[in-house]
C-alpha cells in the first residue's frame, strides 16, 4: 500500500488514486489525494433461491436496523476524516486461479456452496460518492471480505473478515456497522462467471456471495491495509458500466445503491 520510501520518521503517506472517466480525459491520468496519518498504535415463498433451501438459512441478522425505512439515507464523511497505517501482507488462500476452483470442488464434495460476504465502504471526495476498494497489481481490484466458515454467521463473518483485512493491530477494539443488504450474486459452476441470480437449470449453486454496506464512523478510524494492496478510492463514475476494468460485480454497485439517499457530511 505505501512504498518504503514515502516514510518519514514515524509518519507516511498514503494515497487514494483513481482513474478519470474518458469523457473527462485520458485513463491513464491519476488524481493522488495525500493523507497523512500517524501509524497504527420479504419474499415468502423463496422464490430465486436454491430449491429446497430455505430462504432464512441466507437471512442476515441486523441489530440496529430492524426498521426498515422505504427512504434510506446514508451519511457519507469525507476520506481526509480517516487514517490509514501498514500491517503485514494478506496473501490469497490459493496460487491460481485453477487452484482456486479446485479447492471450491473439493470443499463443495464435503461442505457445499461457498458462501462469502464483502463490506461496500463509502466515502465523499470531490463531492462525489467514492468506494473504497484494495488493489493488487494493477489491474485487479476487490472488495474487502472473504469466505465464511462452516455454519458462520454472515454478519458476525464480515466483522471478523473485515478485522482481518483493515483493522488495527494496536489490541483497540474496532466496531463495523452493517447498514444493509445491497447485493446477492451467485455462482452456477466451478467458474468464474457469477450472475445477480440464479440460471433456472441450476439447483445446486457453487457460490453464494452478498454483499453489504458497511456505514463509516464520522472520525478517529484507523484502517490498517496489508502492505501487498494498495487502497483505492474509486468514484461511482468509474465503476459505472465499466466491467472491463473492475469486474461485474464493483462495476454494479452504483446501480446497487442508487437506491439510497447520501447526505455528505
Amino acid at each position: 500500500t505505501l512504498d518504503p520510501k514515502t516514510q518519514t520518521g514515524d509518519r507516511f503517506n498514503v494515497y487514494s488514486e483513481f482513474v478519470l472517466c474518458e469523457d473527462c480525459c485520458s485513463r491513464d491520468t491519476m488524481i493522488k489525494t495525500e493523507i497523512k496519518s500517524e501509524p497504527s498504535p420479504v419474499n415468502t415463498r423463496g422464490s430465486g433461491w436454491p430449491k429446497g433451501t430455505p430462504q432464512t438459512a441466507y437471512g442476515a441478522k441486523y441489530s440496529d436496523n430492524t426498521n426498515m425505512n422505504i427512504n434510506r439515507t446514508i451519511n457519507l464523511y469525507p476520506l481526509t476524516n480517516y487514517t490509514f497505517g501498514t500491517k503485514e501482507p494478506l496473501f490469497e488462500k490459493d496460487p491460481s486461479v485453477p487452484a482456486r476452483f479446485q479447492r471450491m470442488r473439493e470443499e463443495f464434495d464435503k461442505i457445499g456452496m461457498r458462501r462469502s460476504v464483502e463490506g461496500v465502504l463509502l466515502v465523499h471526495e470531490h463531492g462525489l460518492p467514492h468506494v473504497l476498494l484494495l488493489q493488487l497489481g494493477t489491474t485487479f481490484f476487490k472488495l474487502p471480505g472473504g469466505e465464511l466458515n462452516p455454519g458462520e454467521d454472515e454478519i458476525e463473518g464480515l466483522k471478523r473478515l473485515m478485522t482481518e483485512t483493515l483493522g488495527r493491530q494496536d489490541g483497540v477494539h474496532q466496531e463495523w456497522e452493517i447498514e444493509d443488504t445491497i447485493g446477492n450474486w451467485w455462482r452456477p459452476n466451478f467458474e468464474p462467471p457469477q450472475y445477480p441470480y440464479i440460471p433456472p437449470h441450476i439447483t445446486k449453486p457453487k457460490e453464494h456471495k452478498k454483499l453489504f454496506l458497511v456505514q463509516l464512523p464520522e472520525k478517529a478510524a484507523l484502517f490498517a491495509v496489508p502492505r501487498n494492496y494498495k487502497l483505492v478510492a474509486a468514484p461511482l463514475f468509474e465503476l459505472y458500466d465499466n466491467s472491463q476494468g473492475y469486474g461485474p460485480i464493483i462495476s454494479s454497485l452504483p446501480q446497487a445503491l442508487c437506491r439510497f439517499n447520501f447526505i455528505y457530511m
